[in-house]
């Protein structure tokens, strides 16, 4: 049983450390003037080197590497060569990566240039957000206590929280249970966060209300309701015996307390 758990958490850890990798290897280039479809193919090139899969691409018919959410759109935006980034865009890049069975998964929202105040506010409180639901969470805890951490966090700072989606278990399979709601669900109160547990925290923070509209044509892009901006960070988390450990700590990303 202990060599098991060792190996689990080997895989897993190993998942998020190479996830981490490719956000740092993609991070100079999102910038302005790049489109998203170069983005996507850049990752896809770097994965495939490195010998691993892109879990995205073929999920359920996704067809691209990775995931690039700019300005009001929500998550699950498709990567374009004619979607060109521009200076004050927001776009969250969204990446998860096989490695040897086990997915690891992460995303960033990146501010493009000279953004405006709010732009920059929304992405804060976000990232903050991201980091009080972490630090909400205990062994043997309750995944309820991550979403009131988030929810109470943001919505003291004006943005809101989306409910239509929300973080998930993962290891072998790309999304299994428990879910993990970014907002005090009622459901989640039994839910325990025991040591060995692996899961994604990733809130989606709206500058207007928290609905989002169906999904688009494509089947896939997700926007607000009302046009306002979406901001999202994400991170996978291992439950151990002595708290949190997060897999997918970047070198050269934002650690938490970094001022946007």
């Amino acid at each position: 049983r202990g060599a098991g758990t060792r190996r689990l958490q080997a895989g897993l850890r190993a998942a998020g450390r190479f996830n981490a990798q490719v956000m740092d290897f993609i991070r100079p280039h999102v910038r302005e003037g790049v489109s998203t479809g170069e983005l996507d193919r850049l990752v896809h090139e770097y994965t495939l080197d490195h010998g691993h899969t892109p879990a995205c691409l073929g999920y359920k018919g996704y067809p691209k590497t990775i995931c690039t959410s700019v300005n009001e759109v929500v998550c699950h935006g498709i990567p374009r060569d004619d979607e060109i980034l521009r200076s004050g865009d927001i776009v969250n890049v969204d990446i998860t990566t096989i490695v040897d069975g086990w997915y690891g998964d992460l995303s960033e929202t990146f501010l493009i240039g000279d953004v405006s105040d709010e732009a920059r506010h929304l992405t804060q409180v976000t990232f903050d957000s991201l980091f009080a639901g972490i630090r909400a969470c205990e062994p043997h805890g309750r995944v309820f206590d991550i979403g009131r951490a988030i929810f109470e966090y943001a919505r003291a700072r004006g943005p809101d929280v989306v409910q239509m989606y929300q973080g998930h278990g993962i290891g072998r399979d790309f999304h299994q249970e428990p879910g993990i709601p970014h907002f005090p669900h009622p459901s989640t109160r039994k839910i325990p966060l025991e040591p060995g547990m692996c899961f994604t925290i990733e809130p989606m923070l709206n500058l207007g209300g928290w609905k989002t509209a169906p999904a688009e044509a494509d089947g896939w892009t997700v926007r607000t309701e009302d046009g306002s901006l979406s901001a999202q960070f994400e991170h996978t988390i291992l439950m151990t015996e002595d708290g949190p450990e997060i897999l997918t700590l970047t070198t050269n990303g934002p650690r938490e307390g970094h001022k946007f």
